[in-house]
């Protein structure tokens, strides 16, 4: 049920900061949405017949009936731009034929406009709700005080409001003036729809770009254009933190099309602005061509260290054989328990550096004027961005006026704000109210990224003679700057199977990398499942188990299992769900069915971010020891409702996708503190005919606040992947990715 396309104006913001009425605060973390901010202007000029109905800023309703919902967040496409919309005109009865989708601006009115953690759904969808039930509440009342009837006695109905005793209706636009004159009603006294009765959260929804997109006609960061437009490209150091010494500078003026040429000192760390050359010009390609000329000498002496892959990685073995770290869960015995186990195993796993690789590589647009910045970005974190342009370019921050536009992917990177940063740096040494766009390459994409840090994990257990676990010992090794993990690589206390053994051993060593890092899709526990889920097979093959069978024992049959160690509030791990979406897993892919020679079957599970998934792996290994990966079986359970169920399917399937990508072929390799990766050609991503043949996409709908969807499905992938490995060759596979392995 595609909504009909129409090219929003910019937003014209009809209401004042001390125009707010009142303020609800929900979801996670106290989101505070101002659910009944109303305009203290009269009717709009033309008559109140002609003015919308605006009971809060995130919906308006026209004359004619036509609904427009606003979208606080930048899509990238995890789909929030349908997602969220979709709840509020649940609530509202709208006839999502009749509903039009705007993106917001940055405006304190909308509250947080961040965009990541797997959390729009989570923390928004009781306020979303909210807001589409108060509008509707106050429809319902138009009516019935127009009819004279009582508002019980009427309801709404795809966009109309209905008294069926009467045969009366009216549609939404028909009350728009008499709805905008009702009192807000108290949030207590709005009544929700009870989500058996939803008709469209829960169906298959195209997204509201899909139209625009088939034109070419959506506004990604990398199109926007503005008149009197310049271009710039960055250059920055290949060693990280590598200052400026000289560079031809007069020989890049001198060439058609470039107006400027400017050498940035840098400010903050290495996330911040680094030192660079900026060249702005007419186009891209006067830029472009511009950028080949350019030679710059660097001062590496001021770069904070030259690393590579093969020291840092040195230095991770380094520290979990010394037992070096901070230890995070340390319960009984662990070293008696191994000593008197029956059977004691002892793995070593390794991951290394990734990339986020999104296919639209960063870009910024900014015009520095006396009135502040005014920015255009796909940016994940709004928030910070200001705050960077704050603190290290001294903007004013009630001076930065942000447009948030859809991004062609992100997974983490665009929670950085360093090409905003660079963009307005730029902007700000050019004249006053000229516009420029700063565009990345692929080349800047890839050696000037915020990397997934690299981890070590070293396991060691012990089992009994009745095959169960009685020891658990795991030293995490990991990469950061001052002592502190980057990129959410943090090991938890709590991490799975800690709790479920009786002596167990959790300990973390942060490595100091002077690599600029950051969150990566479904930050730590990709690392971790793989690792855990990995050594969880050998020890049921130690145990002479079937590894469905040792994982559901286990689990055991507690429902849940509380917190504890640095994660004492952390919420119970729902056992009961994770027994449910391993069970139905295995019977949906036909665990332990016969298959040829050189094909095996793989299972693992994780939790986090609130979801609970479990994910089997068919795969084909050729005596060459080539990998093909035929079929990947998927169940979740996020909570109920799934919002828009092909928006849904479409998040686990990427996700799947890119966990294979990594695990078969994603590293980033320094070398003297250069990343030695550029493009495509050298960071491979999986190609469609690389793609497994079948992805099947199920949920269990339990009784459960709804999540999201865009980490959870990621980290059991590369498990089952190499579980299933072991099954058709014999090959146990403890570092990635598997293009760094011989399974020949």
């Amino acid at each position: 049920m595609p909504a009909p396309h129409r090219e929003p104006p910019p937003i014209a913001h009809p209401w004042r900061r001390r125009a707010f009425i009142s303020a609800v605060a929900m979801g996670a973390g106290g989101l505070a949405i101002g659910y009944a901010l109303r305009p203290t202007a009269g009717p709009q000029a033309g008559g109140a017949a002609a003015a919308p109905f605006v009971p809060n800023v995130f919906v308006r309703i026209a004359a004619d009936g036509l609904v427009t919902i606003v979208a606080k967040q930048t899509d990238m496409g995890q789909g929030v731009k349908t997602s969220l919309p979709m709840i509020l005109a649940e609530e509202l009865s709208a006839d999502w034929q009749r509903v039009v989708v705007e993106q917001a601006d940055v405006h304190a009115a909308y509250g947080d406009q961040g965009t990541g953690n797997s959390q729009s759904i989570a923390a928004n969808y009781e306020a979303y709700r909210l807001l589409g039930a108060t509008a509707r509440t106050m429809l319902v009342s138009a009516a019935a005080q127009a009819w004279g009837v009582d508002a019980s006695a009427c309801e709404a109905l795809l966009g109309r409001v209905l008294h069926r005793a009467s045969g009366r209706s009216a549609g939404y636009g028909e009350l728009a003036p008499q709805a905008a004159a009702q009192p807000v009603p108290a949030a207590r006294k709005v009544q929700l729809k009870d989500p058996a009765r939803y008709t469209l959260v829960g169906s298959r929804v195209s997204g509201v770009d899909a139209p625009a997109m088939a034109r070419g006609a959506v506004v990604y960061g990398i199109d926007v254009q503005r008149p009197g437009m310049l271009h710039a490209a960055y250059v920055k150091s290949p060693v990280f933190g590598a200052r400026v010494m000289q560079a031809n500078i007069d020989a890049v003026k001198a060439m058609p099309g470039v107006r400027a040429v400017l050498v940035l000192e840098g400010a903050g760390d290495l996330r911040g602005l680094s030192p660079g050359v900026a060249i702005v010009a007419d186009s891209t390609w006067a830029v472009m061509r511009a950028r080949r000329v350019l030679q710059v000498q660097w001062d590496t002496g001021t770069a904070t260290a030259r690393p590579g892959v093969a020291e840092l990685m040195a230095q991770a073995e380094r520290a979990v054989t010394a037992g070096d770290g901070q230890v995070l869960r340390d319960d009984g015995d662990v070293e008696a328990a191994l000593a008197g186990a029956h059977r004691r195993l002892e793995a070593t796993y390794r991951t290394p550096f990734l990339a986020h690789a999104a296919l639209e590589p960063l870009s910024c647009t900014v015009l520095a004027s006396a009135a502040g910045l005014e920015i255009w970005a796909a940016t994940q974190s709004p928030e910070g961005a200001s705050r960077m342009l704050v603190e290290l370019l001294g903007v004013d921050k009630a001076r930065i006026t942000l447009h948030l536009l859809r991004a062609g992917g992100s997974f983490g990177r665009r929670l950085g704000s360093d090409f905003i940063v660079e963009a307005a740096a730029i902007a700000l040494r050019l004249p006053e109210s000229v516009p420029v766009k700063l565009t990345w390459s692929r080349e800047d994409e890839l050696q000037h990224d915020h990397y997934r840090p690299a981890a070590l994990h070293r396991l060691r257990a012990g089992i009994s003679t009745q095959g169960t676990v009685i020891a658990w010992s795991d030293h995490y090794a990991t990469f950061g700057q001052a002592g502190r993990p980057g990129g959410g690589a943090e090991l938890a206390g709590n991490e799975f199977p800690a709790r479920w053994v009786p002596n167990r051993r959790l300990s973390q060593s942060v490595i100091d990398a002077p690599v600029p890092l950051g969150l990566w899709r479904a930050p730590g526990s990709h690392t971790h499942a793989w690792a855990v889920q990995s050594f969880i097979d050998e020890l049921a093959l130690a145990a002479g188990r079937d590894p469905l069978a040792f994982r559901l024992t286990l689990l055991g049959d507690e429902d849940s299992v509380r917190g504890g160690g640095l994660l004492s509030r952390a919420p119970p791990y729902r056992v009961d769900r994770m027994r449910a979406v391993l069970q139905a897993v295995a019977a949906r892919g036909g665990w332990g069915k016969a298959l040829p020679r050189g094909q095996g079957q793989g299972l693992a599970f994780h939790h986090c971010h609130g979801g609970y998934v479990a994910q089997l792996v068919e795969v084909t290994v050729s005596p060459a020891g080539q990998v093909k990966v035929d079929r990947v079986v998927c169940v979740c359970d996020v909570g109920s409702p799934i919002v828009n169920l092909s928006g849904a399917e479409a998040q686990v399937q990427g996700a799947i996708v890119d966990g294979l990508s990594a695990a078969m072929w994603q590293q980033i390799d320094l070398r003297e503190g250069r990343v030695m990766q550029s493009n495509f050609d050298t960071y491979r991503v999986l190609r469609m005919g690389e793609e497994p043949a079948v992805i099947e996409v199920h949920f269990i709908l339990s009784a459960n606040p709804p999540t999201g969807l865009g980490e959870p499905p990621l980290p059991p992938v590369a498990p089952a992947l190499c579980n299933a490995i072991f099954r058709a060759c014999g090959h146990r596979v403890r570092q990635l990715p598997l293009g760094l392995v011989d399974l020949g």
